[in-house]
């Protein structure tokens, strides 16, 4: 008798129990404590007694099958086999007595990765993939994060901010770069130019006109062909337009900029989520090292380092001072950038995530 086989689950994670180390399956939900050895290293305390030690190890983010294979070797010879990579393409390996740490640190460091990124350090920046894989990139990610992360690497291996900090960036308007600590996006600062000839042959113009979403873009007919137009009082620049239409080209080598934004906070464990803030814009978009939006970040850094109190989160350092004074310390210009003047946000002046008067 043939046995009805199983549908395929076509969503979700799969079972992660599958890939965790042994100790960690008979542990599951069974932690007493864990403690903070040293940067990169933690280590967990089950009620049954047994211990897990984590080492978390830096990788360039975008990696080659021999990197790869390199790290997997490591694992399997000096990690039981277990390894594991966070959101940021770190990795972290896993082994279950102190006996085997050092070892493990000693292969890691001998291949060229660096150790840590744990507890009050520097995380390593989480990104889109810019010019390598996304469809809309005006700049890339990858070589934001590789150049800034050379000149912060001492930060990610020593622990000795005043709390956690988070950073990310993006490659398009769309921000995927998310809400951090301080996220580095694009900033399209001219609607887009559009090349009337081809949008009859490549566009669907009613998706392109759905998908702008403040309304600014409608039909048109020019030169007796089929195009669309925008009207550039409604449009915020957000290349939204770009990928169902690539005609409608936004990125420009002058007037794509970037935009350094501070204090955003997804968690709600000690306080509410918030949003971040813009507080430096019209950044060049200068590779292949970004040296002017380094030295920004750099110098926010170096400020909230100074000038935080112990475990303050660089929103809460904030909140505490004041934004005239977060302005003053760190010496970054106040511009008309930060003033949210959108016609269509009227209702919102004065009372935006921007600015608080």
């Amino acid at each position: 008798m043939a046995l009805d086989m199983r549908s395929p689950i076509e969503s979700g994670c799969p079972d992660g129990f599958q890939y965790m180390h042994p100790t960690m399956r008979r542990n599951y939900g069974l932690w007493k404590y864990h403690e903070h050895p040293r940067p990169g290293v933690l280590v967990h305390y089950a009620h049954s007694g047994e211990e897990i030690w984590t080492v978390k190890c830096a990788t360039q983010r975008i990696l080659d099958s021999f990197t790869l294979r390199t790290l997997c070797d490591i694992g399997d010879k000096y990690a039981d086999g277990y390894i594991h990579f966070t959101i940021r393409s770190n990795v972290e390996y896993v082994v279950d007595t102190e006996e085997k740490v050092q070892p493990l640190i000693d292969a890691i460091e001998a291949a060229g990765f660096i150790v840590g990124g744990t507890a009050n350090s520097i995380a390593t920046l989480s990104h889109t993939q810019g010019w390598l894989h996304c469809d809309i990139p005006a700049t890339d990610a990858s070589g934001v994060v590789k150049s800034m992360m050379d000149e912060l690497i001492n930060e990610f291996k020593e622990c000795n901010m005043p709390n956690r900090v988070h950073m990310s960036t993006s490659c398009c308007q769309i921000n995927c770069g998310g809400s951090s600590d301080i996220a580095i996006n694009i900033q399209h600062t001219k609607p887009p130019r559009i090349d009337h000839t081809q949008v009859g042959n490549v566009c669907e113009r009613p998706s392109v006109v759905a998908r702008c979403p403040v309304a600014a873009i409608r039909p048109a007919m020019v030169d007796g062909k089929p195009s669309l137009e925008v009207d550039e009082k409604k449009c915020i620049c957000c290349g939204a337009c770009f990928p169902p239409c690539p005609p409608m080209q936004i990125n420009d080598a002058e007037h794509s900029k970037l935009a350094i934004w501070v204090g955003g906070n997804h968690s709600n464990a000690r306080g509410k989520p918030t949003f971040q803030r813009l507080v430096a814009a019209g950044v060049p978009n200068n590779p292949p090292r970004w040296p002017e939006v380094t030295a920004i970040v750099k110098k926010i850094l170096n400020t909230y380092k100074t000038d935080a109190k112990d475990w303050e989160r660089m929103n809460d350092w904030i909140e505490r001072i004041g934004w005239p004074q977060f302005f003053e310390k760190t010496g970054l210009p106040f511009t008309k950038y930060h003033i949210d003047n959108w016609r269509g946000a009227r209702n919102s002046l004065n009372a935006s995530t921007h600015i608080r008067f």
